[in-house]
């Protein structure tokens, strides 16, 4: 059945570039510019995330539970090490610390698994599904600092759009290659089809969801937050598979929202480039100098500004452009 929910991934893929893909769209934004461009990164970033997806489940398949909620944390150190190759964050010692408690928490989780007897429940191959985890973990943190680059440079539509489409395509493949037998042998029902639905459209919210959380936070803070989602599956599992509660899982849940908040009291820096000389007064932080700009924006308020930005962007290009066709042109008619 794990194959099966592995192969059901590509469900999420396809339902994205029927409402993301800017087909539509004109300028710089519209997709044939955009495959243009950059069809080739958005070919491996789809690849990896794809992978990534693949290669967690399918370790449900031969190891055990608590093995995989322990070994996915991997995803954590490699978003920190490729945040601060590529993106150019530094980061504090509160946010060390942070993450540092977020990781007791888990280590809690772990430990109330072992005390309830929850560690058994896996497949017989404990090796080969540990290292599917440590590699689909590692691919995770690939993809969520390749998304926080794309949100942060380009658009949020641009990513989904981008990642459905080549996703749908490497999915269908890859379908078709290796899970083809497995999916033949599903008995198929109502309830079984209802799963699948379930779990396709949980996916796409959380990929729709996902972009604009990164832009508003960062891959780390995700990372971190999105541990609290075994807990989540033991409370529904209390319920539906009469899971044995602990008291470390209330406290592994306490810890994590706590490494959260820890994490979140300062902001990350980000270095200055290269030949960079800093002028009197200059600040590589991401707050800016006027206290009224320390004040947090609201999401809506967020996207609003967001919005009005790209709207500006778009009216310089168009204005670009037609200037470059037409040099007779007044530049305040053009911008009119």
């Amino acid at each position: 059945m794990s194959s099966a929910c592995a192969a059901s991934d590509q469900w999420d893929h396809a339902l994205i570039p029927a409402t993301c893909v800017p087909v539509r769209r004109s300028g710089d934004d519209n997709i044939k510019v955009i495959l243009k461009r950059r069809w080739w990164k958005y070919v491996i970033v789809a690849l990896i995330d794809v992978e990534a997806n693949y290669l967690v489940v399918k370790a449900y398949q031969y190891t055990t539970l608590t093995s995989i909620q322990l070994l996915d944390c991997v995803t954590i150190p490699v978003v920190l090490v490729l945040s601060w190759i590529f993106l150019h964050s530094r980061f504090k010692w509160v946010h060390y610390g942070g993450i540092a408690v977020c990781l007791l928490g888990v280590g809690s989780l772990v430990g109330a698994d072992l005390l309830s007897g929850r560690d058994h429940v896996g497949g017989d191959d404990k090796l080969l599904g540990d290292m599917l985890c440590l590699l689909g973990a590692a691919l995770y943190g690939v993809s969520n600092v390749a998304e926080e680059y794309v949100v942060r440079h380009f658009t949020r539509v641009e990513f989904l759009g981008m990642l459905g489409l080549f996703g749908s395509v490497i999915c269908g493949l890859q379908l078709a290659i290796l899970e083809r037998h497995e999916l033949a042998t599903i008995q198929w029902s109502w309830q079984v089809g209802l799963l699948f639905v379930g779990f396709a459209v949980c996916l796409f919210a959380l990929y729709t969801i996902f972009p604009t959380v990164i832009k508003l936070s960062s891959a780390v803070v995700v990372n971190l937050s999105i541990l609290t989602a075994d807990l989540y599956t033991l409370f529904i599992g209390l319920f539906l598979f009469h899971y044995t509660y602990h008291g470390l899982y209330f406290l592994a849940f306490i810890l994590i929202v706590a490494g959260v908040v820890v994490y979140s009291t300062k902001p990350t820096s980000e270095a200055p480039p290269r030949n960079y000389e800093a002028m009197p007064g200059d600040s590589t932080t991401r707050e800016e100098d006027d206290p009224a700009s320390h004040q947090p924006l609201t999401v809506s308020q967020d996207l609003e500004q967001d919005r009005l930005v790209d709207d500006q962007e778009r009216r310089h290009r168009d204005a670009t452009r037609t200037l470059a066709q037409d040099p007779r042109g007044s530049p305040v008619d053009v911008m009119v």
